[in-house]
């Protein structure tokens, strides 16, 4: 496969993560390749969110090979990693939910087996700037590409791309977070998307209202996490707390309760990774 368009770039940025946790529980979520440029250098760093990798003492990644230009669909590499959760370094903000890991450590690894594979990077000049924002409308169209309850193209080990639009401004910081809002099918195994801003040949000019005959592409920022609404079905019951800060007997009869998604999700904004990868590089750390 040639991959030559935009769309089919970006499908080839994301990784499977599929992780086992301490209780020996199984997850999946998303990871991406983001490229970092300072000056004459360059970093990889794969992405995803800290819950993602939380807890975790085992990791799976799936790469697709490559034929040394193209990537050889339905051919993959799966790398097992253990003391999966050492290799993360997290945002200083317990409540920003990023974690980044360096990339080329892992590319050095790969090609000690004598394989190569295939990737494309996010790179950090399609973060939309200040000015960008400014044109940027309260409610825009948005991409993104992940693996929602781990599906995905087993056949040709590619991900899925979903749609939605924003649901709070990009330009705002929601709940004075660095965060906002889209409206999308989000689901578990979506963690960790990158979320982007995409029109093809076409797009409106806020201002004026009139065409504009062109592309558009804006990398906004890392889906964490989705909305839920209490239902009923699963009883639960709740302790109550006294007021010396005691968990007491819930004087009340069992509740029944079910969380449905309702389809708004969370998306940490792209300025977090880079905070996040600036932070990591003050350490010193081989990248």
């Amino acid at each position: 496969m040639e991959v030559s368009s935009i769309t089919e770039q970006l499908l080839f940025t994301t990784v499977r993560i599929e992780t086992i946790n301490l209780e020996g529980e199984k997850g999946i979520g998303t990871g991406f390749v983001f490229n970092y440029s300072l000056g004459d250098k360059s970093y990889l760093f794969l992405i995803t969110n800290k819950h993602v990798i939380s807890g975790t003492k085992e990791g799976l990644l799936t790469f697709i090979k490559s034929d040394g230009q193209n990537p050889i669909l339905g051919e993959g590499h799966r790398l097992k990693i253990d003391n999966f959760q050492r290799m993360w370094f997290g945002h200083s903000k317990g409540n920003v939910d990023v974690a980044i890991a360096p990339f080329v450590p892992i590319l050095n690894h790969i090609s000690t087996q004598s394989m190569q594979i295939f990737f494309k990077y996010i790179t950090k000049d399609i973060i939309p700037t200040n000015e960008d924002l400014k044109k940027i409308d309260a409610i825009e169209e948005i991409l993104f590409i992940g693996y929602p309850t781990g599906i995905w193209d087993s056949k040709n080990l590619i991900p899925v791309a979903r749609r939605g639009i924003t649901a709070t401004p990009v330009y705002l910081d929601f709940q004075g977070e660095k965060q906002f809002l889209i409206d999308a099918s989000v689901f578990p195994g979506s963690s960790g998307s990158p979320v982007f801003i995409y029109n093809p040949g076409i797009y409106w000019d806020k201002h004026s209202g009139a065409t504009v005959v062109g592309h558009r592409l804006f990398f906004l920022g890392i889906l964490s996490a989705v909305f839920q609404m209490p239902d009923t079905g699963e009883i639960v019951i709740s302790p109550g707390v006294s007021e010396t800060g005691q968990i007491i007997i819930p004087t009340r009869r069992p509740a029944v309760s079910i969380k449905q998604l309702i389809d708004l999700g969370i998306v940490f904004k792209a300025e977090t990774i880079l905070e996040t990868i600036e932070e990591f590089l003050k350490t010193g750390k081989n990248v």
